[in-house]
């Protein structure tokens, strides 16, 4: 399949593992690629601040992942996510909720089923789009269409799935 991606597509992708190992993950999720594609400057068009962006997948990675919506459902029950996230941190240190770090696999960075599932679905995409080939456009539609943290923190800073198709389309 990677044959199939574009240039600037296959720097996402080898972007993404970049990410991955410069935070010392053994592997790369659906972070690494968003974080890749804002390295990228492939956002940039819909006037998205890159750091605000990066610094939301950060404050989400420090909740365990969680999302906003998983943090309003535990509201409702009374549970505030900000206080369990402070007690913890305070106990075992500042980002003790982030997702573990697998165990590497000498030469060779994994990635995650969700990941997968991303790249898996940019071909999707771009198939039903009727494009030869996966580019940009692809992977953040498909990052888009998938629900997760990426998806909520681009929705938050205005960058939904019509915006991105409209905003990038060739």
């Amino acid at each position: 399949m990677f044959e199939r991606f574009t240039r600037d597509a296959r720097s996402t992708v080898t972007g993404a593992v970049a990410e991955a190992q410069r935070a010392g993950d053994a592997t790369v999720t659906e972070e690494h690629l968003l974080l890749s594609l804002l390295a990228l400057g492939t956002l940039d068009p819909l006037g998205v601040d890159r750091d605000a962006v990066a610094a939301d997948l950060a404050a989400a990675r420090r909740r365990g992942g969680m999302s906003r919506a998983d943090q309003e459902a535990l509201a409702g029950l009374g549970i505030d996510l900000s206080e369990i996230v402070s007690r913890v941190e305070e106990s075992h240190g500042e980002g003790a909720l982030s997702a573990p770090s697998a165990r590497k696999r000498p030469g060779r960075t994994a990635f995650t089923p969700g990941a997968k599932k991303v790249l898996e679905q940019s071909l999707r995409i771009a198939l039903g789009r009727k494009d030869r080939h996966i580019s940009t456009l692809h992977l953040l539609l498909s990052l888009l269409s998938r629900p997760g943290t990426p998806a909520e923190v681009l929705t938050d800073h205005g960058v939904t799935y019509a915006t991105a198709e409209s905003g990038l389309a060739p």
